[in-house]
């Protein structure tokens, strides 16, 4: 059984260089999100800050 890993960001057949990805853009695109807080990794400190809403 094959199984074939694809690009996070569009789905296509990921290339062994640009691994996971499937090329330079999709790469830049991904990291692009990062540093755009458009994926955010919660931590427990962060949940244990937040104040009730009233």
């Amino acid at each position: 059984m094959s199984f074939e890993k694809r690009c996070p960001v569009c789905q296509k057949p990921s290339d062994e260089k640009f691994m996971p990805f499937c090329s330079s853009r999709c790469a830049k695109v991904d990291l692009g999100r990062w540093f755009s807080e458009s994926y955010v990794v919660e931590t427990e400190d962060e949940l244990e800050q937040e104040e009730p809403v009233e």
